[in-house]
């Protein structure tokens, strides 16, 4: 999948305001700005190679229960928070799309095999040359 373009639809994508961790004051202590989003792999419109792949991730903010849970606090703004925490879901199912190129075996050169024993043949005469001469 090249251009994989995919938009998470409405009733896939649950959104929980809490409130942020670290500095902020009473803003922080006040107002439930931060987002916690869960997107449930199974149940999205997801084709399902990208479903397979997610599933199989070793990622922590995926479940075992193949939940995404995505918490964004960088804003101050509710919205930002939210549309933060999106643009992340996208960023991820887009890695997923991603299939690696796969790598075919090849045989070394015989011009590096030879370049290869030349390093080798000259390593071993310095080596020689430290040794102390046999009589």
């Amino acid at each position: 999948m090249p251009d994989f373009h995919w938009q998470p639809q409405p009733g896939e994508i649950e959104f929980d305001a809490i409130r942020a961790s670290g500095p902020g004051g009473q803003n922080v202590n006040k107002v439930a700005n931060a987002v916690h989003l869960r997107f449930d792999i199974r149940a999205s419109s997801l084709p399902e190679a990208v479903k397979a792949r997610l599933l199989n991730w070793a990622d922590q903010r995926i479940t075992s229960d193949g939940v995404v849970v995505i918490k964004a606090q960088d804003s101050r703004s509710l919205e930002r928070n939210r549309a933060d925490a999106v643009a992340r879901l996208i960023e991820l199912v887009r890695a997923a799309a991603h299939v690696p190129k796969a790598r075919r075996a090849t045989k070394p050169t015989y011009g590096s095999k030879q370049r290869r024993l030349e390093g080798k043949a000259k390593r071993s005469g310095i080596k020689a040359g430290r040794r102390s001469p046999v009589e």
